[in-house]
C-alpha cells in the first residue's frame, strides 16, 4: 500500500480572537480532519500568537512553531514567501494547504488555497489603496499558481473564476459546517444565561447581530432601522457580537444617540460558549451585510433554530432560502419592516426555525473535511 501524503497547513494568518470567521473555520476543519483521516501526515505551521491548540492532538498532526508575528502582516507575508517555502522542502510536503487567501509563490508540494471571497474586488472602497493593491497581488498569485482552489459558496466560485480566468474544475465549493453545540441550541435544557450576564447582556428580549464590525456589514443602516423599531415601541434590545473592525468607532459614535443608549450592547469578540448562549436566548438574528462569501452566522442561526432576517444577496440565498426572511440591505425601511414582521408573527418565527434546522443538517464540519480531504488527494495526484 502506498504511503500517505505529507500535507502542510499554512496557519500563519490565524491570530486567536483576531481574524473572525476564518479562525472558526480552520479550527473546526482541522478537528474534523483529525477524526476522519489517520493515514496522511499533517504539519500545521503556527505563528507567534497561536498556541498548539490550533493543531489537533492526533498522532498524525504535528504543530510547527515558526515564531513569525502574524500581527505584523507585511512580516508574516514575507515569511510566508521565504521561511514557509523553505519549510515545505525540509518537511518534504506533497500538498500545501493555505486556508487564508495567500500562499507561497514557490514551494514544495501542490498548492491548495482557500479564497473565501473577493471583497477587495467587489467592494474595493472598503480597503485603503496600498492595502487593496497588496491584497490583489497576493490573491492573484495564489489563484494563478495553486493546483486547486477552494471557496465557500457558488457565488464566490463564480467570482473567482471570472476574476482570475480559471478552469471550472480548478475551483471547488466547500461550505462551512456548524459546531454540534449550536445544533438545536434553543431546545437545549442547559442554563447558559449566566454567561450572558457576565458578557453584559441584560435580561431583556434581544435581537442578535454577529459579525466583525466592518463597514460592509452595514451597521449604519441596521442601527437606523433599529432606532425606528425603538420609536415604534418594540421592547427588544440589540446585542452585537464581533471583532473590533474598521467601523468600530463609527458604531460607538452612533450609540451615543439618546434613543439607543442602554438599548444596544456592543460586546466585542466573545468565546464560543458565549456565542452559543447568544444564539440560545436571542429572539432573532439580523444579518444585514452587503457582501459575504458564505455567511457563517446565518448557518449557525439556522442550526440553532433561531429565526433569521438577513440580506437578500446570493450567498445568503444559497444557504437560507426558504428558512429566513430576506430584506434589501440598502434600504433602511426594508430592514425595519422585515424585522418588525418577524418579531410580530410568532408562527412565522416557528416555521422558519423548523425549516432552518432541517436545512442546516447538511452544514457539518465532517462533510466539509471529507470534501477538503478529497481535494488534497486529487491535488496530490496531479
Amino acid at each position: 500500500m502506498p504511503s500517505g501524503l505529507r500535507i502542510g497547513v499554512n496557519a500563519l494568518y490565524l491570530i486567536p480572537g483576531g481574524v473572525g470567521g476564518t479562525e472558526i473555520y480552520l479550527r473546526n476543519l482541522l478537528a474534523a480532519l483529525a477524526v476522519i483521516d489517520g493515514r496522511n501526515e499533517y504539519f500545521v505551521y503556527l505563528n507567534r500568537e497561536s498556541d498548539e491548540s490550533v493543531c489537533p492532538s492526533a498522532a498524525n498532526f504535528h504543530a510547527v512553531a515558526t515564531g513569525v508575528p502574524a500581527s505584523l502582516r507585511p512580516l508574516r507575508l514575507a515569511y510566508e514567501q521565504t521561511g514557509l517555502a523553505l519549510r515545505s522542502f525540509r518537511d518534504e510536503l506533497d500538498v500545501l494547504f493555505s486556508p487564508g487567501f495567500t500562499s507561497p509563490f514557490f514551494n514544495r508540494g501542490r498548492r491548495v488555497t482557500v479564497i473565501h471571497d473577493l471583497q477587495h474586488k467587489k467592494q474595493p472602497q472598503n480597503f485603503g489603496i496600498l492595502e487593496r493593491w497588496a491584497w490583489d497581488a497576493a490573491v492573484w498569485a495564489s489563484a494563478r499558481r495553486s493546483a486547486m482552489l477552494v471557496t465557500v459558496s457558488t457565488p464566490s466560485r463564480n467570482d473567482v473564476i471570472e476574476a482570475y480566468r480559471l478552469a471550472f474544475d480548478r475551483v471547488r465549493v466547500i461550505g462551512h459546517g456548524v459546531e454540534p453545540a449550536l445544533a438545536g441550541a434553543r431546545e437545549s435544557p442547559e442554563d447558559r444565561r449566566p454567561l450572558l450576564d457576565a458578557a453584559g447582556v441584560p435580561r431583556e428580549p434581544f435581537l442578535l447581530a454577529v459579525s466583525t464590525v466592518h463597514r460592509h456589514k452595514n451597521w449604519e443602516r441596521l442601527l437606523d432601522a433599529y432606532r425606528q423599531l425603538v420609536a415604534d415601541g418594540r421592547p427588544e434590545h440589540l446585542a452585537i457580537s464581533g471583532l473590533k473592525g474598521k467601523a468600530w468607532q463609527d458604531v460607538r459614535a452612533r450609540l451615543r444617540r439618546p434613543e439607543l443608549q442602554g438599548r444596544v450592547h456592543l460586546l466585542g469578540w466573545q468565546p464560543r460558549e458565549v456565542v452559543v448562549a447568544l444564539f440560545q436566548y436571542a429572539e432573532a438574528l439580523v444579518f444585514p451585510s452587503t457582501f459575504e462569501g458564505f455567511g457563517m452566522p446565518v448557518a449557525e442561526a439556522l442550526a440553532a433554530g433561531l429565526p433569521v432576517a438577513c440580506s437578500d444577496i446570493p450567498p445568503l440565498r444559497e444557504i437560507a432560502s426558504g428558512a429566513a426572511q430576506f430584506f434589501d440591505p440598502f434600504s433602511t425601511e426594508d430592514i425595519r419592516g422585515t424585522l418588525a414582521e418577524l418579531l410580530e408573527k410568532p408562527e412565522l418565527r416557528r416555521t422558519n426555525a423548523a425549516a432552518g434546522r432541517r436545512k442546516a443538517k447538511t452544514f457539518t464540519w465532517r462533510r466539509a473535511a471529507e470534501k477538503t480531504l478529497a481535494v488534497f488527494l486529487e491535488a496530490g495526484r496531479r
